[in-house]
């Protein structure tokens, strides 16, 4: 139990300050304001993270959260290949709607020099392992190519939804990043359907 409560704990934190990086911005939120929106205290804030700037890694921790707030709702009967569309447009909606573009490109910068952990590349994340899962269980319905390996199709699912985030980004969201991939992602995953 005191498990699921360090990771809600964690989660309540990341939440918090991810909210407030939107609305207020990142430079104009502090760590008191990111303690007090989270309901934690400041013990609990610098036992998870070493400061503000730490944050900027935790994205991917939202992305998979969202993801875990999806999977259980999907239908089971609907085409694998289709589960995947709606997860990207659902993430992508997210993003578009409660992310900070500066944040986005600070995370994506980061992840480029950092030496330490690469958070977005992470398969152990719950991002992968759900996609693993659907990729897979696309396979076994014949929905989804069998001549290619799993890991193969969720890293080529995995660069597209990077380099489309990627894109906007560069382009400071002069387009709708929802409206993008739901043209986009089709075209380049859908040479994995069977």
């Amino acid at each position: 139990m005191a498990k699921k409560n360090n990771r809600d704990t964690k989660g309540r934190i990341i939440q918090a300050a991810w909210d407030l990086f939107y609305r207020q911005g990142y430079d104009d939120t502090t760590v008191e304001e990111i303690i007090a929106a989270s309901g934690t205290s400041r013990g609990s804030f610098y036992h998870y993270f070493e400061g503000k700037d730490a944050l900027l890694s935790s994205l991917s921790y939202l992305f998979d959260r969202k993801y875990e707030e999806l999977f259980p709702n999907l239908d089971p009967d609907t085409d694998r290949f289709e589960q995947l569309m709606y997860l990207n447009r659902e993430l992508f909606a997210m993003i578009e709607n409660s992310v900070s573009l500066d944040l986005l490109a600070r995370l994506y910068s980061s992840q480029l020099i950092t030496r330490g952990d690469k958070h977005l590349m992470d398969h152990n994340r719950t991002y992968y392992k759900l996609l693993r899962r659907i990729v897979l269980e696309g396979q076994e319905r014949g929905e989804l190519r069998g001549d290619v390996t799993v890991s193969e199709m969720v890293r080529v699912y995995a660069l597209c939804e990077r380099a489309l985030i990627y894109d906007w980004c560069l382009s400071e969201g002069d387009y709708s990043l929802l409206q993008y991939g739901k043209t986009m992602m089709p075209m380049f995953f859908g040479g994995f359907r069977a």
